[in-house]
């Protein structure tokens, strides 16, 4: 009779215990510690919309537009990003089987012949069984869980990196193409200079038959010819090696690549809007990832910790039996029903060190995802201020080219009415060779620099809105162990 009273009071004991193991195994949650943004950039942002998905397309070049579809169709890189996100889903597959129980089926016959001494003769027995057994962990602490979660996380994270992969792609494509461009405009400038160069070697060489030039102003205007013929050979072999990278980019051979060209004058700029800073948590897959990282380290630490906590394993199974081979008729039948519970009680503190190396994980993920968030907002404004100054550089080297041109013009105009030497007519020509190809390099930069603020604002990108960056739970500072 007294230990029916007691019985209740022990299951009240043992579940209020347990209840307290619970709690103790979850992991210390603080409120999330926000990253201190600045309400506006340092630099002057452009009116505009963010960048859409198909950004490239803002360039209104319809060769990039086919380079880059190209791309992501065809890119290595591509294929091994999709392939790691196809591993990640059978991971979180995987660890989801876990909250499963098993199941298993077993047969087994048998025959046995048996000679004892002074027998009268041999003894034969057979034997036939099947039996069905089901497994089961109760996940009484989340540790299977906790599993589950980190490889959701982990997925979450190789999909970011998928989008990253793209947007490094895409981006290289464009910088790429714009190169490609750049050089074939500055080859062109140069077989323009050569030109103008053997024209005026033409004057040279008719006033020295008359006797108005030296034999030194035919050297130096012909050495001035042989300093344009060599420029060309090293833009010739630029532009084949970038052609030959772009190939790369988008999975061709270098011979299989067929570019039609374009001035790069001609392409448009996109107009490029920026919002607040805080914007941009939502906007970049790189942050997405330390995010996903961080998550999937806090959930190391909460099936680290249920581990220190014992295991409830359940099991049931069935079988038949006879003493007939490969017959189950009229058969012995067994059931079973078992829980067992099982608690570590020492490991040398091997289970401690699993939780103490998780939780310094977090505080790892922690702090890239702070150098990250500052990475991002760094670039950003990095990218702002060189597309405000690539554009008034832009302005005024093609002013600088311009006067450069009307000063070879008058100088080439005095010269031939001999009223001025050939050095002036030199040097006219160098500033202005110099300013045309300075005017191209920094058409090249402006466009990369519209490229560089498009990537550092994540390319139009967002994430989903199931997981809002700036109010995840896993953006928050690990607390210690109370």
């Amino acid at each position: 009779m007294g230990q029916q009273v007691f019985m209740p009071l022990r299951l009240v004991f043992w579940g209020a215990l347990l209840a307290l193991l619970a709690g103790c195994a979850q992991s210390p949650r603080q409120q999330a510690v926000p990253v201190n943004l600045p309400a506006t950039w340092g630099a002057s942002t452009p009116r505009g919309n963010w960048p859409e998905p198909r950004w490239w397309t803002g360039f209104q070049a319809a060769e990039l537009d086919r380079l880059i579809e190209q791309a992501l169709a065809g890119s290595p890189d591509v294929r091994i990003a999709e392939q790691r996100v196809r591993s990640a889903e059978l991971t979180v597959q995987q660890a989801g089987a876990s909250l499963f129980p098993s199941l298993g089926l077993s047969a087994s016959g048998g025959a046995r012949r048996t000679e004892a001494p002074g027998s009268s003769g041999p003894v034969r027995s057979e034997s036939s069984s099947a039996a069905l057994n089901i497994g089961y962990e109760v996940d009484l602490w989340g540790r299977l869980s906790a599993g589950v979660r980190g490889a959701e996380a982990s997925l979450d994270g190789v999909r970011y990196d998928q989008e990253s992969v793209r947007l490094t792609l895409t981006t290289g494509v464009a910088n790429a193409y714009f190169q490609y461009l750049s050089l074939a405009d500055r080859l062109e400038i140069a077989r323009q200079n050569l030109q103008l160069a053997e024209r005026l070697m033409a004057i040279v060489e008719t006033r020295a038959r008359y006797g108005s030039a030296s034999a030194l102003d035919v050297s130096r205007q012909r050495t001035t010819v042989l300093s344009q013929r060599a420029a060309l050979l090293p833009l010739e072999t630029q532009l084949r090696q970038t052609r030959h990278a772009l190939a790369l980019l988008v999975g061709q051979l270098p011979g299989e690549l067929v570019l039609q060209g374009d001035r790069i004058e001609r392409l448009s700029l996109p107009v490029v809007g920026v919002e607040v800073p805080g914007a941009i948590l939502s906007r970049r897959p790189d942050l997405a990832r330390a995010e996903a990282d961080l998550r999937a380290a806090d959930a190391q630490v909460d099936a680290a910790r249920a581990a220190l906590l014992p295991t409830l394993q359940l099991s049931a199974g069935g079988s038949l039996a006879t003493s007939a081979l490969l017959s189950l008729s009229d058969p012995t039948r067994v059931l079973s029903l078992t829980g067992s519970l099982a608690q570590n009680l020492f490991d040398g503190g091997k289970l401690r060190r699993q939780v103490d190396l998780g939780e310094v994980s977090v505080q790892q993920s922690w702090q890239a995802y702070r150098k990250t968030l500052l990475t991002a907002v760094k670039e950003v404004e990095d990218a702002l201020v060189n597309v405000e100054r690539q554009g008034t550089q832009e302005l005024n080297q093609a002013a600088v080219r311009d006067e450069a041109q009307r000063s070879l013009q008058l100088s080439e105009q005095r010269y031939k009415a001999g009223a001025a030497g050939l050095s002036d007519v030199l040097d006219a020509q160098r500033t202005y060779f110099s300013a045309q190809d300075q005017l191209a390099q920094i058409r090249l930069s402006r466009l990369s620099a519209s490229v560089d603020l498009i990537k550092a604002l994540g390319g139009g990108w967002q994430a989903p809105r199931r997981e809002p960056a700036a109010q995840a739970e896993p953006v928050s500072k690990p607390g210690t162990e109370s």
